[in-house]
């Protein structure tokens, strides 16, 4: 495993659980990524599913609080989850705000100073993230699916609205579908990408589903008593961009469940059995 150091390995539902950090060149520093292996992956390459956490969170969260390990262990599907940002990368101002900077990535590629020196989080997921995974794992590489939580379920779509030929499968929990709409996107849009919104719109997932429709349905679970529903999530605008295309979205709004991680462990099963739908088919 070149440049991968393996920073502890734990046993799970028959697979093993690894965290590891490597030097990014992407991002210029250390990164850190989660990576389950099913008991399938000692016997032959399994499709990879990538999960991307949300605000705050590390690579730590989703592997130790979603229990998706025991269904990625019953479909044969590698989960892997990066960090959310760059860490310990000396900006100015990098720690300050709990919704932006550290632990706050957004899933783009930073083009302001000094941010876009480290802060390229969506080539990372996109492109240097596999590239890793795909080197050091036994994977099916053309076999990929992402999902995401918040901030990182408006990274996952946008990762596959924007290559649909890389992941061929994606879901959400709770995300952030109209980022330039809502507070938290607009914070983050105008400090990384600048004040004109025109660039904004390659990372809104309700203005790239406007441009083509999906391959395959999108998934998306959403709370009804989560608290940053109605002011930062905004689901109604993303059905009505996919409703605009004929974009299949199957979109849920759960009773009383909130924005937590318990909302993801209550329907993570579901999210894994999407996947593996597409992912695994035409599978050995």
């Amino acid at each position: 495993m070149t440049n991968l150091k393996l920073i502890s390995e734990s046993k799970s539902f028959g697979g093993k659980v690894g965290f590891y950090s490597h030097p990014s060149s992407t991002c210029n520093g250390e990164m850190r990524f989660a990576v389950y292996q099913p008991p399938q992956a000692s016997q032959q390459p399994v499709p990879i599913l990538y999960f991307l956490a949300g605000l705050t969170c590390t690579e730590e969260n989703f592997i130790v609080k979603a229990g998706a390990q025991r269904y990625a262990a019953e479909y044969g599907l590698m989960l892997v989850a990066p960090d959310t940002s760059p860490r310990n990368a000396g900006i100015p101002g990098e720690d300050e705000d709990w919704d932006f900077g550290t632990g706050a990535g957004f899933y783009v590629d930073a083009t302001t100073e000094p941010w876009r020196s480290h802060y390229q989080m969506y080539s990372y997921v996109v492109q240097e993230l596999p590239a890793i995974i795909t080197a050091n794992f036994p994977v099916i590489g053309e076999k990929q699916g992402i999902f995401g939580h918040s901030m990182g379920g408006h990274g996952a779509l946008v990762c596959a609205l924007r290559n649909p030929h890389f992941y061929k499968s994606v879901s959400a929990f709770a995300p952030i579908t109209a980022p330039m709409r809502c507070p938290w996107g607009q914070k983050a849009f105008s400090r990384y990408l600048g004040t004109n919104q025109e660039d904004w719109r390659n990372y809104d997932a309700s203005e790239l589903i406007k441009l083509g429709a999906y391959h395959s349905p999108i998934l998306i679970d959403q709370g009804t008593a989560d608290k940053f529903l109605a002011e930062q999530l905004l689901p109604e605008v993303f059905e009505q961009s996919c409703q605009a295309v004929n974009q299949p979205l199957n979109l849920r709004y759960q009773e009383g469940y909130d924005h937590s991680y318990y909302f993801i462990a209550s329907f993570i099963e579901d999210h894994i059995r999407h996947h593996a739908i597409t992912l695994k088919s035409g599978s050995s």
